[in-house]
């Protein structure tokens, strides 16, 4: 039984090394040698995925950071602030970058570099103020902040590859978690329905699809058929309809109208937990309670019309 397998039990399961996490088998990779060069490359591409999910407008150069700094620090604005102390943050983690670019071009003609090298601890500096800035950055969605993304490049930065490695494998199977409760919540909410149903197997292939896709890197070969099972499994969802079901009455029309609107909803958040590989929590627990609300105007327009 899963719930007897120890924490971080690794096994070979149909040919591909799974380690456990919070009742999941999560994919594993190899981990690259623990060199700057590695951390370099690590926390580039978590930068970049950062600056992919979050609101626009934060990707500001290195160079620019005092600017940065200044505009934030004058601004008297609460709403302004928020902007501007997120486009602070953006600043200093490419100045975090640029300086483990640097360092990286001195260790490869023969420089060594300490750990407590000066340009180091200004790195981590850079890095973990970021870090404190993030609560103020929004997802694209607008819905909440991803914590666990600005998080990332620091704790790439402080700790060995292999545990980073394994943190994540951690984050991962919460994030296979969430996508199950959206999931159970959109079939209980929608199957019911008489417009709706069938559509739990299409919903069940989304999640499957999103599950397999969240524990994937975009460098593993097989993500040319994984993001594609992905993207058909949500159209699928979204298009099944049955449209000889559509009650005539304008009222229930609307409600109708409302719960397409959801699963749409549900597919959109899914799709950003799936991609950002990181749970919503906020976005999650508010998308349930449309479900439960909408489940309840449903009965008790049906109650309303059966007498």
């Amino acid at each position: 039984m899963d719930n007897e397998v120890p924490e971080g039990t690794k096994q070979i399961i149909d040919g591909r090394e799974r380690v456990f996490y919070s009742g999941y088998w999560v994919k594993t990779y190899k981990v690259p040698e623990d060199t700057l060069q590695a951390k370099r490359k690590l926390i580039g591409a978590l930068t970049r995925r950062l600056f992919n999910h979050v609101e626009h407008g934060l990707n500001i150069p290195g160079s620019r950071l005092n600017e940065a700094r200044k505009s934030y620090e004058e601004e008297a604005d609460s709403d302004r602030r928020r902007v501007k102390g997120a486009m602070l943050a953006g600043a200093l983690f490419n100045r975090a970058a640029d300086i483990f670019t640097k360092l990286v071009e001195l260790q490869s003609v023969g420089i060594e570099i300490q750990s407590d090298n000066a340009l180091m601890r200004e790195c981590g500096r850079c890095l973990q103020e970021a870090l404190g800035l993030g609560r103020l950055v929004l997802h694209r969605s607008g819905e909440e902040g991803i914590d666990e993304l600005w998080g990332e490049p620091f704790k790439a930065f402080s700790i060995p590859l292999e545990d980073f490695y394994e943190s994540r494998y951690v984050k991962i199977a919460m994030t296979l978690r969430d996508i199950d409760l959206l999931a159970e919540a959109m079939v209980e909410t929608f199957e019911p329905l008489p417009c709706f149903k069938g559509v739990e197997p299409h919903v069940h292939e989304f999640a499957n699809a999103a599950k397999i896709k969240t524990e994937t890197l975009r460098t593993d070969p097989d993500i040319f058929d994984i993001w594609t099972s992905f993207v058909t499994a949500a159209e699928r969802m979204c298009g099944h309809f049955n449209t000889d079901a559509m009650p005539v009455n304008l009222e229930e029309q609307h409600l109708v109208a409302d719960g397409r609107l959801l699963i749409e909803q549900g597919r959109d958040l899914v799709s950003y937990i799936t991609r950002a590989r990181t749970p919503m929590p906020k976005s999650a627990t508010e998308y349930i309670a449309r479900c439960r609300a909408y489940a309840e105007r449903c009965a008790r327009r049906a109650a309303r019309s059966a007498l």
